[in-house]
């Protein structure tokens, strides 16, 4: 089954946390902060005053606690508004 975000939602999926810092240090997982990078899975169509600035593959910051959690055949996901994404990370 496949999402298709509608308007101005975009679905991300969440990269997975560093296991280890740059200089070798392995952090448990209370220590592990929730990563702010996310893959784009799918891209809405867009509103006629929002322009749509990522495309499927993309790798987006967002916003810490925003978007709509959904779970799908195993896999989870979150459904952002395109103003919920800071910036695309190259």
């Amino acid at each position: 089954m496949a999402i298709k975000p509608l308007q101005d939602r975009v679905v991300v999926k969440m990269t997975e946390a560093e296991e280890t810092t740059k200089s070798g240090i392995i952090l448990t997982g209370s220590a592990k902060e929730k990563p702010e990078v996310a893959e784009v899975i799918a891209v809405g169509p867009g509103k006629k005053d929002v322009t749509m600035g990522v495309n499927k593959g993309d790798k987006v910051l967002i916003s810490k606690y925003s978007g709509t959690n959904v779970k799908l055949d195993g896999e989870e996901f979150i459904i952002v508004k395109m103003d919920d994404i800071l910036a695309v990370v190259d």
